[in-house]
């Protein structure tokens, strides 16, 4: 074992400068491992692919880590789609996806299938612990423990110095750098602002369902955040009020939940940081979002406004 990961590579296993493609979990490993024992270091970009320029933002930030090798995983993972979700109509485009990988310059890319990360199913899974019930886990029971199921194999597989996550998913980010934390992965999980269109929307793989009306409409989920936002001085019910006024003008918009938590998705605070979290349906297409907002504070700037 330990001369197979010292073996040198050869060019099908990295090559400098090019998107060297890989599905074998070993082999990958084998790569990284041997990069690190070379003093590099390695950053994961996971995805499932569709990429849009969000995860262009987290394989660039990524690659300005000083250093740092850039693994972007693909993989469309079943453990965190419910039985009426979109796992078979999820967007799958992989050739569109390795040529923005090649424009990014991430060197390796990791893309399986199911029976190479489950190859005897999946009888072992995570619990996501409370939080992975709330928010996003009360619409969709279970998510959460596939999210950090594959996660925590990715991590174990490529071994990363450092993991990349867009902050749009926000309860993802705070449940994976907890997972990192209780299960002692040796990484730093890197949160990366949203990206969004100049008139505001969120990027989303699922942005390709909407139809140009209720692409329109989905507007409504950045506005109601910037105007709560805006309103933070006046505490948490000014917060939540101003972005349910918005809300309430769009009545396409069939809202899930609309709430104001503190930055690890606690109970909000009366003044200071906190996270106004969006999700919602708009036509069958569901979208969630999130802004930073400081309560008690003087009127504040947000990302869900540009």
């Amino acid at each position: 074992m330990t001369a197979s990961r010292t073996a040198p590579l050869t060019r099908s296993d990295y090559a400098p400068g090019q998107a060297t493609v890989h599905s074998d979990p070993a082999r990958l490993a084998r790569v990284t491992r041997t990069l690190r024992a070379a003093g590099r270091r390695i950053a994961l970009v996971p995805t499932m692919g569709a990429l849009h320029d969000g995860h262009r933002e987290l394989i660039q930030h990524a690659r300005r880590l000083p250093n740092t090798i850039v693994v972007v995983s693909i993989f469309v993972n079943p453990l965190q789609f419910g039985p009426n979700e979109d796992f078979d109509r999820y967007p799958r485009s992989f050739a569109a996806d390795l040529a923005a990988c090649e424009e990014e310059r991430a060197e390796l890319v990791f893309a399986p299938q199911v029976a190479d990360l489950y190859r005897d199913g999946a009888a072992v899974t995570l619990n996501a612990g409370p939080l992975g019930d709330e928010l996003e886990g009360a619409v969709r029971p279970g998510h959460f423990g596939g999210v950090l199921t594959v996660v925590a194999k990715l991590f174990n597989i490529v071994g990363p110095d450092f993991a990349l996550f867009g902050e749009k998913d926000y309860q993802q980010l705070v449940l994976i750098r907890r997972m990192a934390r209780d299960l002692d992965f040796d990484l730093s999980v890197v949160g990366v602002p949203t990206v969004r269109e100049d008139d505001g929307l969120a990027l989303s793989s699922r942005n390709v369902y909407l139809t140009g009306p209720q692409r329109t409409s989905a507007l409504a989920l950045s506005a109601a955040l910037a105007a709560g936002a805006h309103v933070s001085a006046g505490g948490a019910d000014a917060v939540l009020g101003a972005a349910r006024a918005v809300l309430a003008a769009s009545p396409e918009v069939e809202l899930d939940y609309l709430e104001l938590r503190a930055t690890d998705l606690g109970p909000a605070p009366a003044e200071g940081d906190a996270r106004l979290l969006i999700a919602a349906r708009v036509g069958a297409t569901r979208l969630i979002d999130n802004a930073p907002v400081l309560l008690g504070s003087p009127d504040q700037d947000t990302d869900a406004s540009r």
